[in-house]
């Protein structure tokens, strides 16, 4: 296992430097090799769909394994004691997704050049975590991020919220009158409750939406989310974080636009039959497939059950989630 070292860390330099198209599927193609050889489950389920590294030549061949599998079967690539267990929050089912993670280092990396990509150096920032409901839940990947970003930025105010409102609404009020820069990450329904509890026109703060209404009231379309954000917090803009338990990696949103770091793709496939991909190029809606090459110790291509739009500079939508026939059609392919 020793001789495997070198080549995953020569994966992790090439990975964290791609800049274009045809390196990023060069990558994916070698990942998508070493995970069929070295991950069982995902191995074997490429072997069901009679795909192998000899008849995948490129990205749209390569199988994307459903994110349930996540829930019933340990998805690693090698054998390893795991430094970090994410879990997912067990909202929308029965059981929770469970994420082994080699080595920290990696996620750290992932999350901290994605970070400056979009925000530029931490350092410049209060960073906020207003994240209740993962809180209390543990073993979060979100929570692990934010912490190590409020840990970086070496800010006095830098912290997490659970339901400590008026101390953000006084936080919030004595970094405005010093015109520091701030990033507030909230669960959806802790911020619209702040929001309208505490109204804070702070209109230079970034607010980052990281999801999460899931039975705390009605739904609201991306619309009507940010159109009461803006106006309670008196910003131009909502920002949004889309990540999960599966992944390694972020894209992060403007108003609902997501755009990928270099190394993280979003494919779509039709809803109806989870193993056809619609073809690159032009603006689809489906169900989204994600390749995210820093996942390398575990399974880099997923099929989702989030429904979006891909548009055809990369960027894309999140609609919403499929209604389970998607998991029906993948029943056959259960390990």
């Amino acid at each position: 296992m020793d001789s495997e070292i070198p080549k995953m860390h020569d994966f992790e330099n090439k990975v964290f430097t791609i800049n274009n198209e045809s390196t990023f599927e060069t990558i994916a193609l070698e990942i998508f090799r070493y995970q069929f050889d070295n991950n069982p489950v995902y191995g074997k389920f490429c072997k069901i769909l009679g795909k192998n590294p000899d008849v995948v030549r490129n990205l749209t061949e390569i199988p994307f394994l459903p994110i349930s599998f996540f829930k019933t079967h340990r998805i690693v690539t090698t054998v390893f004691q795991p430094e970090l267990i994410f879990q997912s929050s067990g909202t929308t089912g029965p059981n929770t997704s469970s994420h082994y993670v080699k080595r920290s280092e990696l996620y750290e990396k992932s999350f901290n050049r994605c970070f400056e990509l979009f925000y530029g150096k931490v350092e410049q920032y209060c960073i906020l975590g207003l994240l209740p409901s993962y809180l209390e839940k543990g073993n979060s990947s979100l929570v692990y991020m934010v912490n190590s970003l409020i840990q970086q930025s070496n800010h006095s105010r830098s912290g997490f919220y659970l339901y400590e409102l008026n101390d953000l609404y006084q936080t919030l009020e004595e970094l405005k009158k010093e015109n520091q820069k701030v990033i507030l990450f909230g669960v959806t329904y802790a911020l619209l409750d702040f929001a309208k509890r505490y109204p804070v026109f702070f209109d230079s703060m970034i607010i980052i939406e990281t999801g999460g209404m899931k039975g705390r009231g009605r739904e609201l379309t991306r619309q009507e989310l940010n159109k009461d954000l803006c106006r309670s917090f008196g910003v131009a803009e909502i920002h949004s974080e889309y990540g999960m338990t599966e992944l390694l990696s972020q894209a992060y949103s403007i108003d609902g636009l997501f755009q990928c770091p270099p190394w993280m793709k979003i494919l779509v496939r039709d809803e109806t039959d989870p193993l056809s991909l619609k073809a690159p190029g032009q603006a689809f809606s489906g169900a989204l497939n994600i390749i995210d090459l820093a996942n390398i110790y575990s399974c880099s291509f997923i099929a989702t059950e989030d429904v979006g739009k891909l548009y055809t500079n990369g960027s894309f939508e999140v609609l919403g989630r499929m209604d389970n026939t998607d998991i029906r059609g993948c029943s056959l392919l259960t390990l």
